[in-house]
């Protein structure tokens, strides 16, 4: 039995990330579109009910699962309303602007035995998924030292999703990209034990935070978390070093430009890694010393949503909890307490 799913908001996130998977995925039945004004979602799914309130939507008895992709103000309100008229949810990163609005959804979620999940698709990529390979399998020895880095070059003002660059709870680029390098690394290595944040920012018209570089204390394990928009020239997106090997990556999982040029995420080819871009693995393996590229995992993105109809349909455990959201908004908290008092931070608070 499908999912009938509403959308909230029918911008770049819903097209890009969700609409694709949603549309396509066996499971899934999109049936609604909250769109303030315009139709662009019922030219695109003519199937689709278009609703111009919140209120009218949630009220829509035939809607099991709502997907939050609106502005970041309106993603605790909206999920929390979800969540009391009965629905499943789904809320874009970040999670919520503080940790205490995501400790409430948690209680909510339990409270109506209903799932609230953040959407955190970047754990479904390539470069991620092999780098969970290759620190599964141990072929770099005990990691030391792991970098990852989230650069762009975007000097200039956007020219659409203005509402990320005002001064405003939730916007700024920790909350944005910091939110999925954060997510990452609570995967691969759980809680450290503190952090120590530089956030700036670095354009000249800048009014939120447009660079920063974290440092989370594992102990033996040193990880750094880098973003700027100031980067022509991109180096190694990933640097993992450990007592036998390093492995290096570079360049972009092609998922989200061939979504934004409207390719459809189906089939077996849907969505390997060019080899061009595969990383290099420098290590020794049973006595062998090897240099080579190494062999990218197939990344997608709907890996999310097939897990979220395991854990819907089949009770499943949910792979992306609202906690998990708490800890990656907790943690941006904790950073830039650590940047403005210039010094480490204990890390507590942790779901």
């Amino acid at each position: 039995m499908s999912i009938n799913t509403g959308l909230i908001s029918f911008g770049i996130s819903s097209k890009t990330f969700h609409a694709p998977f949603l549309t396509t995925l066996p499971g899934y039945a999109l049936t609604a579109v909250l769109e303030r004004s315009g139709n662009q979602a019922q030219e695109k799914y003519p199937w689709v009910k278009t609703y111009r309130s919140l209120e009218e939507l949630l009220a829509d008895p035939g809607i099991e699962l709502v997907v939050i992709t609106s502005p970041n103000e309106t993603h605790f309100p909206y999920a929390k309303a979800a969540l009391e008229a009965g629905k499943h949810v789904v809320v874009e990163k970040p999670f919520t602007n503080t940790s205490a609005e995501a400790r409430e959804l948690v209680e909510l979620s339990d409270r109506h035995n209903r799932i609230c999940s953040v959407y955190q698709n970047r754990r479904y990529v390539a470069d991620f998924l092999t780098m969970q390979d290759i620190l599964d399998r141990k072929l770099l020895g005990d990691l030391h030292s792991f970098s990852a880095h989230y650069d762009r070059f975007r000097p200039d003002p956007r020219t659409y999703g203005l509402w990320r660059e005002k001064p405003m709870p939730g916007s700024g680029v920790l909350y944005d990209l910091g939110s999925h390098l954060i997510d990452q690394s609570l995967v691969l290595f759980g809680k450290p034990f503190r952090i120590l944040a530089d956030i700036r920012m670095q354009k000249a018209y800048s009014l939120v935070d447009d660079y920063f570089d974290l440092t989370l204390d594992y102990g033996f394990l040193k990880v750094i978390l880098h973003s700027s928009m100031l980067v022509r020239e991109m180096g190694y997106r990933y640097e993992l070093h450990g007592t036998r090997g390093s492995f290096l990556k570079s360049g972009e999982d092609p998922q989200e430009e061939l979504l934004k040029a409207g390719n459809l995420p189906v089939g077996e080819d849907w969505c390997h890694e060019p080899e061009d871009q595969y990383g290099l693995i420098h290590t020794e393996i049973n006595g062998e010393i090897i240099r080579e590229k190494f062999v990218s995992e197939k990344g997608n993105f709907g890996q999310y949503y097939i897990n979220l109809y395991k854990a819907i349909r089949e009770e499943a455990p949910v792979s992306e909890k609202a906690e998990h959201g708490h800890n990656v908004i907790r943690m941006i908290e904790l950073a830039f307490v650590s940047s403005a008092q210039a010094g480490w931070v204990d890390v507590d608070g942790l779901l």
